[in-house]
């Protein structure tokens, strides 16, 4: 994604993200103003309300109550921040499509949701969370139109894999990719997982592992002989958060046809 502003920030020591030796809640914000400081890269988490998101993030930080579990749909309806390891924070977006929420509040959360997407610099990376039990949903397709129009870096995660046969699974994946797959030039990665059974927690870990180093890696200035020194002002450095997953077809961020 194209950030509004480059933010650079140090991760200490090398501990492997896989191991989550702490994860803290740091506070809710109902808008983008409203937000931590960017210190921090951060990674996001989405999908249809209902879709199992607080059980999986629950899994990936190894607490039970890290997010709320509500059987009510949409219960998450401010944009939560939760500090791992101190050196990287986990978000939970409110989900799109819940019923519940009156319709001046629930466009006033989709809106601070488009704009956190759109304009937060220290995002990394979307996980877009998709029901495997569940064929193509309209308002799913609709959302990952909406992030490559954007081009905002996202993969793509199906949960609930543990309650529905491999097949089942594995054919509505791949009627979601196939639905998708005209916005491309190359489809986002796909995971899968499951919260019961922990399906898919160090591969999803081993995701974000690999993007905070990729970033550090590209942060790192050039090795430069004494003869070769020159400055290098803060604008030729590489944008923090431009880890392309799916590469969107057309030009970069048109005006969004539709606000979540």
């Amino acid at each position: 994604m194209v950030p509004s502003g480059r933010i650079y920030w140090e991760t200490a020591g090398s501990i492997s993200i896989v191991n989550i030796s702490s994860a803290i809640f740091e506070g809710s914000a109902p808008d983008l103003g409203s937000c931590p400081d960017e210190s921090l890269p951060e990674f996001a988490f989405i999908g249809r309300s209902n879709v199992g998101k607080s059980s999986l993030l629950n899994m990936l930080s190894g607490q039970r109550d890290l997010a709320r579990v509500s059987p009510t749909p949409g219960h998450t309806k401010l944009i939560n921040f939760f500090t791992m390891n101190r050196t990287w924070r986990l978000v939970d977006l409110p989900g799109y499509g819940f019923a519940q929420v009156a319709r001046k509040d629930k466009a006033r959360f989709n809106q601070a949701v488009a704009d956190f997407l759109q304009h937060r610099p220290n995002l990394a990376l979307v996980f877009e969370l998709i029901d495997s039990s569940l064929p193509p949903q309209a308002m799913d397709l609709e959302f990952v139109e909406w992030l490559a129009r954007n081009s905002i870096p996202f993969v793509l995660v199906f949960t609930k894999v543990d309650r529905s046969k491999p097949e089942k699974v594995q054919a509505n994946i791949q009627a979601f990719k196939a639905r998708i797959a005209g916005w491309f030039e190359q489809l986002p990665e796909v995971y899968t997982c499951s919260a019961q059974t922990r399906q898919g927690r160090t591969e999803l870990l081993g995701l974000i592992d690999t993007a905070i180093r990729e970033m550090q890696t590209e942060e790192r200035p050039p090795v430069m002989l004494p003869d070769e020194e020159e400055e290098f002002p803060a604008a030729d450095l590489p944008p923090v958060g431009d880890v392309p997953r799916g590469k969107p077809k057309g030009p970069k961020r048109p005006n969004p046809g539709r606000i979540w």
